[in-house]
């Protein structure tokens, strides 16, 4: 059995020896739990933006622009969070940076000006962009190791997060000032990773993945061939395609509906919450589709779903329209990034999902600012149909990389 599928619970005694493997649902649900946190901290921050702009006294395009540090922040990290994982090891950098995470989400809300807010904003998104890197690594060794394809599962977890944190967001908005509910967060965030992380240090592979791979021959220690670069780059951009759908509803979403459809404080915070529930409901059946149907079919689908969807959340005249096409546009974006970072790690470890990732989630940080400047120049509603071109571009590059894929 090739070492990548080993997994250990104690140091070895000897070099290069491995101890009693750890059970793979042990791990799985432990990796589980770090998708979930990093959901719930996101969205129990993005839920506060409509709080903290005014806090801050920034208009559309200088809210945008501050928001462009969690961009900046996550980009610049993301490379760098490869090369971690190989030097390290995956587990190893998703429990640093959990820590981090949980640190600096109360940051935001001591900020007293658009400027500060940007500044603070590059730490969390540094943390943000780093976690995401690293988890994803480590399931896509998990996914290698069951050889299923349960990637899936592990977004679903995330996209229950979000919606535990908007919707624990909603509760607390009308009552509960920003700087105590990102405080409580913090804590939560520690608690989980210091009861959860020590399971991850002890479950994680034997020797970081590259080295592992290297030692098999399915990894050239050089790095990715020509061919595995082209197909990162394909699936990376997919991923940015339906990223920046993410970013735009969860950062954009709650002000539309409370600026343009007149919703309550908790039913915009709402809005992202149903969001986050159907697309983790369809990443629940995400192995199911991906084994019986395929991945060029469920990317293809998903986009043209999230095009429609979208469409109509955004020009919606009446506010349950516009949450039917939230939920709808959920349900199509689903599956279509765990596909897509998966299949780039497939390829190529840890650098297959940074670079994938940064290119995904560059979609998902960017797409708010874009929007906010749109906003300015148009109006909200207009910037928003953005999200439905580029689903719908997802879908026509998902059938072309139909080639690329294994079925």
């Amino acid at each position: 059995m090739p070492r990548v599928n080993k997994l250990r619970t104690t140091p070895s005694g000897e070099p290069g020896e491995d101890a009693a493997p750890l059970p793979p649902a042990r791990l799985r649900t432990a990796l589980t739990v770090f998708f979930a946190l990093d959901g719930f901290l996101f969205a129990g921050w993005v839920v506060r933006i409509p709080a903290i702009k005014h806090q801050t006294g920034a208009t559309a395009s200088t809210l945008g622009l501050a928001l462009l540090g969690v961009s900046a922040g996550a980009v610049i990290t993301m490379m760098l969070t490869g090369r971690l994982c190989r030097r390290y090891g995956s587990h190893t950098v998703t429990v640093v940076c959990g820590v981090l995470l949980s640190l600096s989400i109360a940051l935001p809300a001591q900020t007293g000006s658009a400027l500060t807010l940007g500044l603070v904003l590059l730490l969390f998104g540094a943390a943000y962009g780093g976690m995401n890197v690293s988890m994803n690594s480590a399931a896509v060794d998990l996914v290698t190791a069951l050889r299923r394809p349960v990637m899936p599962g592990f977004h679903a977890a995330f996209s229950f997060g979000g919606m535990a944190g908007a919707g624990l967001g909603g509760l607390v908005a009308g009552g509960l000032p920003p700087a105590t509910h990102l405080a409580a967060l913090t804590g939560i965030g520690l608690v989980v990773t210091a009861v959860t992380g020590p399971v991850l240090l002890r479950g994680g592979p034997a020797a970081p993945p590259s080295e592992q791979r290297a030692a098999n021959g399915s990894e050239p220690s050089k790095g990715m061939s020509t061919r595995a670069r082209r197909i990162v780059v394909l699936f990376g951009v997919i991923a940015l395609c339906t990223a920046y759908g993410e970013g735009a509803l969860a950062e954009w979403g709650a002000l539309h509906l409370g600026q343009d459809l007149d919703a309550s404080p908790g039913v915009a915070a709402a809005g992202y919450s149903l969001f986050a529930l159907t697309m983790a409901v369809g990443r629940l059946s995400g192995t199911t589709l991906l084994e019986r149907f395929g991945q060029t079919r469920t990317l293809v689908t998903g986009g043209a779903t999230a095009a429609a969807g979208m469409l109509l959340g955004a020009l919606a005249p009446v506010l349950w329209l516009a949450l039917l096409g939230f939920a709808v546009a959920g349900l199509g974006l689903a599956n279509i990034f765990p596909v897509a970072v998966g299949r780039a790690g497939a390829l190529a470890g840890p650098s297959g999902v940074a670079a994938a990732s940064t290119l995904g989630y560059g979609g998902m940080l960017l797409g708010p600012p874009v929007i906010g400047f749109l906003a300015d120049w148009t109006s909200l509603p207009v910037a928003l149909t953005t999200v439905t071109a580029l689903a719908a571009t997802a879908a026509v590059l998902g059938y072309s990389a139909r080639n690329a894929t294994n079925n």
